[in-house]
């Protein structure tokens, strides 16, 4: 097990906090800037401003709020959230047009597991990660996520009870220096339910077109205040059902053509000794590597000679077997239930104390294809089994009354091998249990400091993720190796069974070797803040303001995997084989504490003059200092100015710090299985222009090898990373013109680089620079000399040179009045530019830079250069209806013999109507999602599913109905 707990010298850190807090100029000022510009707004909306201390949502109308900032914002209100057509936060943030790939509830052929991530920019830094995004709960730090194998290094957004959520703001840049590390692509901040008094409730129930991926979901939020306190307590329930592969035609099969024969239920078997055989009457090569035989369905084992008779020759097609329509899911089943509870209460006219507690619980699970059993004696993915030719299901031993001089057995050190698709053990079922729980204490205040009134915040909280993990329906090769082996060796150990693995199993037998993987993991936070903002004095412009702070956080993680999974097996070669089929990673444990000192300016140049209607610069600085990493300061500035009324121009640039999560330095080793293509397949002789394919023999395809194609692969941490920098700029235009009431434009160009970037590369591109420049480029591939089958593929967190992005986000909207009702019109798009990485070249020389942008050439990796949604509304006296359409442009495909190298664009189109019921003290909505069915464009690089899970959505048209009450 390792270990992370470092401790600097606590005086040292004092020392420099106490210096930094003297000169730096606290970030949470941000918030008053905005409170400061948005003051109609706020009255227009009655919307009420959170303490200093917290990220202030000033407007509730998601068209004013982007115009009006100095940032590139975008605010969500409840409202927005009701009407948007989707069942989670994740669901409705992954929708925006700047959101890169993401973890959602495709989890089936990838790794989210039933969490959900927002992943801004692209910049996560693994598949689906949000690790450079920081989420935020009323302004304060929400605890990691925790996942299948082992904890995560970001938030999931699934561990959030909805009934606590009331609206979301999406800071779309750089601020690292106003609100710590992460928030390097940007910052989501989620608003909970302010006092209120009543009962608040909804339920939601929808199903696709086709009869699956049912969804039922309901919040209840009661509210209740008097004189000096207030209490609020919700609960929150959802549940989806499963949607299998084979029920949509793109999932159904994959699109790599299957060139060879391959495994099935009916067995796959290599059985040296039985060719030319003159007792059983076979031909020439019967059973060879050449030739492979199948038992033939339905068959009976005949006695002694007649053996061979069940068994025939494979050849396609008639022998061709889907793995992918075995009921396995595209997107799995989940289960959420959480409860939120807010006691506050004004101890004096100034100080008002808050308590809060979250307890959340998701139970999910996915269904794949069973195990793709692979052993044999010096043949095989597994190597060193067995089966003597007395062995009680040995079709051609003494068993089944072949003569002792006839019978076959097949030793540990014979080219004998069995693949098989392990149906009569069960699909393997992956399982979650997930708890969240949270709770903090929060007093804030004003007082009268410098003639004028300054508030003050302190926080405090503590919280914990913690998940139980199942893997059903493994293969415990100890006990395979057993039930295959000798007689009197099984009949020695207690409980052994004799394994028949050439005709169907008995329910003992495949209970014998049927292996459950159960693991747990965890993450906690604790986290404490102060905060101080109010005016220092006041400029002909208006006042000069300024807010100091301090932030104190600890984060732990621990990961226990299954000590049967990680134990050497006892009969195999344990350097070369593990005990079970369950992937093995080494248990651990780490932590890391910082402290942090930050402020914020914001300096009112001109005001109401005939140059500039105004110009604020906002100045930001934030000290950390990391018992890992050692310290940094980051800084962020920002200007705002408005020639004339109806237009801002804006812009900042600010420095991102992220140091090396707890994840990335110290995860243990573990296993995995990579998805992506073999540059390899076919051959040396295939590819005569990949030096990294010598020796791979002719007529080597990877579907023959491992689960189907996958590759195998270990995942670890590296102790050795450095902490990332970050530098952003970003420049854009608002405009609201006062000659058309409720028109704004905003136009947003952003930059990022990130420097030391901390990233992995993914299996893919190993592949590709391994087979296109060998040598040094192979370390981390390794091959089996004799089939050419990749036995292992290194992947690790790096340090990598640079990744830099740049593009443009603009936002037209407009709200406008008719004698039938009000309508609002809404276009959003995000353009990328470039997003390139710049990765050490291993040979030396130059280093080695990978343009993504229009690429989708990477398994659940597409970069589509255009992105963008647009909405229509009319909002009557009783009825609303609205009108959604979301884009995501083409991209590239591998190239390929089935489809163009080219993956296409898509528009799905959403539709609702709702009914107002006594001035909206109910709400009924039906909606359309999808209204035109449409399906992933087909992808070859995401092979076997056929499409990038974590970019489309594969379940189709799905209707959907919701009723709410307020009372």
């Amino acid at each position: 097990m390792t270990s992370a707990i470092v401790r600097g010298n606590r005086q040292r850190r004092l020392a420099k906090l106490a210096a930094a807090a003297s000169i730096s100029l606290a970030a949470m000022a941000w918030p008053t800037i905005a409170q400061a510009q948005d003051v109609e707004d706020v009255a227009a909306t009655g919307a009420d401003a959170d303490s200093a201390g917290d990220i202030i949502v000033t407007g509730s109308r998601i068209s004013r709020k982007d115009a009006d900032s100095v940032g590139v914002l975008l605010t969500i209100t409840s409202d927005d959230i009701a009407r948007s057509g989707t069942s989670s936060i994740g669901d409705l943030l992954q929708k925006i047009p700047s959101a890169g790939v993401s973890l959602n509830s495709n989890g089936t052929q990838g790794t989210s597991y039933g969490a959900s991530s927002i992943n801004l920019r692209y910049l996560g830094g693994a598949e689906g990660s949000g690790n450079r995004v920081l989420v935020l709960v009323d302004g304060h730090r929400w605890v990691d996520g925790v996942g299948q194998r082992g904890f995560r290094d970001f938030v999931d957004l699934n561990t959030l009870p909805q009934g606590m959520i009331d609206g979301i703001e999406v800071l779309k840049d750089g601020a690292s220096a106003i609100y710590g590390a992460d928030a390097i692509a940007g910052v989501v901040n989620i608003k909970t339910v302010q006092p209120f008094d009543g009962l608040r409730g909804s339920v939601r129930a929808g199903v696709t077109s086709r009869g699956d991926g049912a969804e039922v979901g309901g919040m209840l939020t009661f509210g209740k205040t008097w004189d000096r306190a207030s209490v609020i307590l919700s609960g929150s329930y959802f549940k989806s059902r499963p949607i299998r592969t084979d029920a949509r035609d793109l999932t159904t099969l994959t699109l790599v053509p299957q060139t060879a024969v391959g495994t099935n239920p009916n067995g796959l078997f290599i059985l040296p000794g039985l060719a030319s055989n003159a007792y059983f009457g076979t031909a020439a090569g019967f059973a060879s590597s050449a030739n492979p035989i199948i038992m033939n369905n339905g068959a009976t084992i005949g006695a002694g000679n007649l053996a061979d008779n069940a068994f025939h020759v494979g050849a396609l097609p008639g022998d061709a077997y889907n793995t992918q329509a075995q009921g396995i899911y595209s997107t799995g089943p989940s289960e959420r239930y959480g409860v939120y509870g807010r006691f506050d209460y004004e101890l004096t006219e100034d100080a008002t104390i808050k308590i809060e507690g979250v307890y959340n619980r998701r139970k999910s699970n996915q269904l794949f294809s069973p195990v793709l059993l692979d052993v044999g004696g010096s043949a095989g993915t597994v190597r060193g089994f067995a089966i003597p030719n007395n062995q009680a299901f040995n079709p051609f031993g003494t068993a089944n009354g072949v003569p002792a001089a006839n019978a076959i057995g097949f030793a540990a050190n014979s080219a004998w091998r069995i693949r098989k698709v392990m149906s009569d053990v069960g699909n393997r079922n992956n399982g979650q249990d997930v708890e969240t729980f949270r709770v903090s204490v929060g007093v804030d205040g004003i007082l009268p400091i410098m003639g004028g009134e300054w508030r003050w915040d302190v926080f405090g909280s503590y919280s914990k993720n913690s998940i139980h993990t199942i893997a059903e329906n493994g293969i415990n090769y100890d006990n395979l190796f057993l039930g295959l082996g000798s007689p009197a060796t099984c009949a020695a150990n207690a409980g052994c069974v004799p394994i028949n693995l050439f005709a169907p199993m008995t329910a003992q037998q495949a209970a014998y070797i049927r292996f459950t993987t159960r693991e747990y993991n965890r993450t906690e936070l604790y986290n404490a803040a102060f905060n101080v903002t109010g005016n220092l004095f006041d400029l002909p412009a208006g006042p000069v303001a300024l807010a100091v702070g301090y932030e104190y956080r600890q984060n732990r993680g621990f990961d226990a995997p299954d000590p049967i999974v990680n134990a050497p097996p006892i009969y195999l070669n344990a350097s070369l084989y593990t005990k079970t089929t369950g992937q093995t990673r080494t248990a651990t444990a780490g932590s890391y504490d910082l402290h942090e000192a930050y402020g914020e300016l914001n300096v009112p140049i001109f005001k109401d003059q005939p140059f500039a209607q105004s110009l604020d610069v906002s100045l930001a600085a934030r000290y950390s200092d990391y018992s890992t990493v050692g310290s940094k300061t980051t800084l962020k500035a920002g200007i705002g100015y408005r020639p004339v009324e109806d237009i801002l121009f804006r812009g900042t640039y600010s420095q991102g710090f992220r140091a090396p999560s707890i994840l990335e330095l110290y995860q243990g080793a573990r296993q995995t299985s990579f998805q992506g293509t073999d540059p390899c397949n076919g051959g040396a002789a295939a590819n005569p222009g990949r030096p990294g394919c010598a020796g791979v023999p002719a007529g080597y395809n990877q579907a023959n090898f491992n689960l189907n194609g996958l590759i195998p692969g270990v995942i670890s941490g590296n102790t050795g990373l450095k902490p990332e920098t970050a530098d952003t700029f970003s420049a854009g235009v608002a405009i609201s013109p006062r000659a058309i009431r409720g028109l704004s434009l905003t136009v947003d160009y952003y930059k990022i680089k990130i420097k030391n970037a901390i990233a992995s590369q993914s299996a893919t591109q190993i592949m590709q620079l391994c087979s296109l420049r060998g040598d040094v480029f192979c370390d981390l591939v390794s091959r089996d000399a004799g089939t050419g089958a990749i036995l292992e593929l290194l992947q690790g967190a790096q340090n990598l040179n640079a990744i830099e992005t740049d593009g443009v986000d603009a936002t037209l909207r407009y709200d406008f009045n008719t004698g039938i009702g009000r309508f609002t019109t809404m276009v959003d798009a995000s353009y990328l530019n470039s997003f390139r990485t710049t990765s050490p070249n291993p040979a030396g020389g130059d280093p080695i830079v990978d343009e993504r942008a229009g690429k989708g050439d990477q398994p659940r990796s597409t970069y589509p250069r255009w992105k963008g949604q647009a909405s229509l509304g009319w909002i009557g006296d009783t009825v609303d209806m609205t009108l959604r359409a979301r884009y995501i442009g083409p991209t590239t495909d591998v190239v390929n013999a089935v489809k163009d190298a080219r993956t296409r664009s898509i528009i799905y189109t959403d539709a609702e109507i709702g009914f107002s019921i006594n001035d909206d003290a109910a709400r009924f909505n039906l909606g359309i999602n999808n209204l035109f069915d449409k399906q992933p464009p087909a992808s070859y690089a995401n092979a076997p599913i056929n499409y990038d899970i974590y970019t489309y959505d594969a379940r189709g048209r799905f209707f959907y109905a919701r009723f709410s009450v307020k009372m």
